[in-house]
């Protein structure tokens, strides 16, 4: 076979497709891969023929494609709850097989990568990026500095990221499924528009269907499986790829997001007898947070802005994570509670006042003193806060708290901030409902496309108007069934 040759693979639901043969098509520890003429897929086969006729293999990659699939609504033979829209919005953030190949030999068929995945024009003067995968590390390690300032986002995008990842994780945990090799190679990052992709999905540790395959990558691997690494495989004290190994990689994923370094790799050494020996005690058995409030032994001398400029809840999180859980899988934060927590962050973000500042947003964990972390601004004019709250069902007029946002100037609400029984999830509708808008020294809430907001006066607020947001102001954002009372505080002044 020669490069450049068309081919046809013949999938097993009886259809086919056209594939490009290319003698130097990328390879990696598992597979190799071909694109179809048009690239909007790839066409992989496995390197080692022993792997695509094993039919625990094979069964296992059905099962991801079919019935474990959340790419594939219920009804058309996917993941168990899901529809047609949230198949199409997980469609977007995982790389997930969508057929597999009878013929010439056992493979499967992924769609490629969304364009945004991949380096284009222009990302550095330095380094030649074009047509490179967007891997999390580009982001987070020594090469950030060299990417064009576009490339690399803010603040608030590496947390839409970060926000996106536990999303897309607690999804595949929810069907009982774990990625095995969850990592910078296996993520793929767009921080310009805060997106993130999964890929890599057949190697999913399926329950009762498949061991684990790889171990996974240096600096993502739960320190238990590196800890016992060397014992037999079939030894019940050796600790393989799991859920709970993936709760552990995603903590190191989003605090690299967060701040562009690893959590673990810090001054201290472990070992003297050699570099490898050390590498594996830092990151397996005697791993060490640099952040571990009681030991800082592995703290940097020049650590700067820390989990401490974070939200509350995040600042829990992580110290759960990679203090309490570090070496005790069983006390890691689920990516359903980093879901949550890292959402409550996104309503604390506003911008920063300095033009310069690098990072451009900041969390306000502290309303007393509302100063840049990053930068050291402090925040100017008013600081106000709403606080929406939700009717306790069978207690007419006894409200009680469901979140709270801190506003700035052109700020979207959405219909999880008007009814109680909307989440921010993939669920939700993401229109706009209403916005903050700064106008002639007044800060107003603008009714984009609520039906029913009320004025603090009892008064319907039409779509177009708008609510003045005096300190201690309470309204009802929609009078319909389960919408939330509103109630603004002003925390300081100019």
């Amino acid at each position: 076979m020669r490069s450049g040759e068309v081919h046809t693979a013949i999938l097993e639901n009886g259809s086919q497709i056209q594939y490009v043969y290319d003698a130097n098509a990328p390879r990696g520890g598992m597979k190799h891969t071909f694109f179809t003429p048009d690239k909007r897929f790839a066409v992989q086969f496995f390197n080692n023929p022993r792997d695509s006729e094993n039919p625990r293999l094979q069964d296992r990659i059905r099962t991801i494609v079919g019935i474990y699939n959340p790419t594939l609504s219920e009804e058309d033979g996917g993941a168990l709850g899901n529809t047609e829209k949230t198949a199409e919005y997980f469609r977007q953030r995982f790389c997930w097989p969508v057929a597999i190949v009878k013929n010439p030999e056992f493979g499967i068929v992924c769609p490629t990568y969304p364009s945004n995945f991949f380096f284009g024009e222009g990302a550095s003067t330095v380094l030649n990026l074009k047509g490179k995968d967007k891997k999390s590390n580009w982001f987070t390690g020594r090469n950030r500095k060299y990417l064009e300032p576009a490339e690399r986002g803010d603040f608030r995008t590496m947390l839409k990221t970060a926000i996106g990842l536990s999303r897309t994780v607690r999804r595949m945990h929810q069907a009982g499924l774990a990625h095995s090799d969850l990592s910078c190679n296996n993520v793929l990052i767009d921080p310009k528009s805060g997106s993130a992709v999964v890929i890599d999905i057949d190697s999913l540790v399926v329950p009762n269907k498949y061991a684990p395959e790889v171990v996974g990558t240096r600096g993502y691997i739960a320190p238990e499986v590196l800890a016992t690494l060397e014992l037999d495989y079939n030894d019940q004290r050796r600790a393989l790829p799991c859920v709970q190994t993936d709760l552990h990689a995603l903590p190191v994923l989003i605090y690299e997001y967060l701040f562009f370094r690893h959590p673990l790799i810090g001054p201290k050494i472990y070992s003297t007898k050699s570099a490898e020996e050390d590498d594996f005690l830092a990151l397996g058995e005697k791993a060490t947070f640099i952040e571990n409030p009681d030991d800082h032994s592995n703290r940097p001398p020049n650590l700067g802005v820390t989990i401490q400029s974070l939200s509350k809840g995040l600042e829990k999180l992580f110290l759960r994570a990679f203090v309490d859980g570090l070496h005790n899988p069983s006390e890691r934060p689920t990516a359903m509670e980093w879901e949550t927590e890292l959402l409550k962050a996104w309503d604390r973000l506003v911008p920063c006042a300095n033009p310069k500042c690098e990072k451009k947003w900041f969390i306000l964990r502290d309303e007393l003193t509302p100063v840049c972390p990053f930068c050291g601004t402090r925040a100017a004019g008013k600081i106000i806060r709403l606080g929406f709250k939700s009717e306790m069902r069978g207690k007419k007029g006894v409200y009680r708290g469901k979140s709270e946002v801190i506003v700035y100037d052109k700020m979207p609400l959405f219909d999880w901030h008007v009814f109680s029984n909307i989440h921010n999830d993939e669920k939700a509708d993401p229109s706009m409902r209403a916005y903050i808008a700064y106008y002639n020294g007044m800060w107003l809430l603008v009714n984009n496309g609520i039906e029913g907001m009320m004025s603090p006066s009892g008064r319907l607020v039409p779509k177009g108007s708008a609510v003045e947001l005096k300190d201690m102001a309470m309204f009802r954002m929609s009078n319909k069934e389960n919408g939330l009372l509103c109630e603004t505080m002003i925390i300081n002044g100019t």
